[in-house]
């Protein structure tokens, strides 16, 4: 696996870490999973473009 490969698969995990259906996150709102969000989809356009 690549760099990039884990990166994504870490990035996915702590995006499924702070929906806010789980109890831990619920108070935490839409912020923490949308930063993350905008974080794998910059990401995987990096990729897509060949750039990472």
């Amino acid at each position: 696996m690549t760099v990039s490969t884990i990166l994504i698969i870490v990035l996915v995990l702590i995006l499924i870490g702070a929906v806010p259906a789980w109890p831990h996150s619920r108070s935490w709102g839409y912020g923490p999973s949308g930063i993350v969000g905008i974080v794998l989809v910059v990401l995987l356009i990096l990729m897509l473009m060949g750039r990472v």
